[in-house]
């Protein structure tokens, strides 16, 4: 597994570099995008199909799951229930109807083994990180993955620059730009690359939920991974997957660390750290499962969706945040 691995870490470290250098780029979009663009040149296939598969598929699986344990610290319920009970149930509600919303458009465009349920996921909950985690229980395929990830991705940055122009039309103040970008936008990288042009407080409340889109990533998936049981049973399967993947209990377990445990600085620094560098990794893995020309082609259903759904959850969102 270490040459596949090796490259996974490799492309981290670029994506630091690209980051830093560019902060409207977001880590993580940033190796979702080298991990395309790795897996378009000529000769890279022959690497991808062979010597870098294992350490390619360990990353993509194991190493997702790590960061999405860590991804818990980040989430404090008292931050949560700050809110206030009229926005947590407005944004527990723009999870659940664009979930459904997007999951009903990928079944209409008829979109192939679980890209319907992978596609909801991403672009209700918390981009690519919820669609590896969504894959862990379900048991989909890297392939499947690949469309899904690559569409929340491009979806995603389209949103960083989207955004912040509709900001001055729709008189929003920062405060409900802020709001509006913790709602409709996928990965917490773009939600932070977005949000931070409107200042301090369009930030802080941008983040916190955001954040509270994230903790539905637990309910969701476990309610998957019933139905995936139940399936199983029906079908006499003798791999039948657990009630509540591990990894969703660590998810779990590391909310209520964060949550009423006081943890040092440093911990939740380093935790933090850690975690980026697990799905950075685990992303650039997931990008080079992408077939470019395919997505272009045969994968116009897929875009089609991914574009629909991004739209529903911007007008929801903005709904969401006009009514508050």
């Amino acid at each position: 597994m270490l040459p596949g691995i090796a490259a996974c870490g490799a492309a981290a470290l670029v994506s630091w570099g690209i980051a830093a250098g560019v902060p409207e780029v977001p880590l993580l979009t940033a190796c979702v995008a080298l991990g395309i663009l790795f897996a378009q040149l000529p000769g890279t296939q022959s690497l991808i199909r062979g010597v870098f598969a294992p350490g390619l598929a360990f990353s993509s699986k194991k190493l997702m799951r790590a960061g999405v344990v860590l991804l818990g610290l980040k989430l404090s319920l008292i931050d949560i229930a700050g809110l206030g009970w009229t926005t947590l149930l407005t944004t527990i509600a723009i999870v659940l109807i664009t979930f459904a919303g997007t999951y009903g458009l990928g079944r209409l465009f008829k979109l192939p083994g679980h890209e319907p349920l992978l596609m909801a996921t991403g672009f209700s909950i918390c981009g690519a990180s919820a669609i590896g985690a969504m894959s862990g229980v379900v048991g989909a395929k890297r392939s499947e993955q690949a469309h899904p990830v690559a569409l929340v991705t491009l979806c995603g940055t389209l949103a960083i620059f989207v955004l912040p122009a509709l900001w001055g039309p729709l008189g929003l103040s920062n405060e409900q730009f802020g709001h509006w970008v913790g709602a409709g936008v996928h990965d917490v990288g773009q939600v932070v690359a977005t949000a931070q042009i409107a200042g301090s407080s369009a930030l802080a409340i941008a983040l916190v939920v955001k954040l509270t889109r994230v903790l539905m990533l637990a309910p969701i998936v476990a309610v998957a991974g019933a139905f995936e049981r139940k399936r199983a049973v029906a079908a006499s399967d003798a791999k039948r997957p657990p009630v509540v993947p591990l990894f969703v209990v660590g998810f779990i377990v590391a909310i209520l660390v964060r949550s009423f445990v006081p943890l040092p600085e440093s911990v939740l620094s380093g935790a933090e750290v850690l975690q980026t560098i697990l799905l950075a990794m685990a992303l650039f893995g997931l990008g080079t499962a992408v077939d470019l020309k395919r997505l272009l082609t045969a994968g116009w259903r897929a875009l089609a969706v991914g574009l629909l759904s991004w739209v529903l959850i911007a007008a929801l969102a903005l709904g969401a945040v006009q009514l508050g």
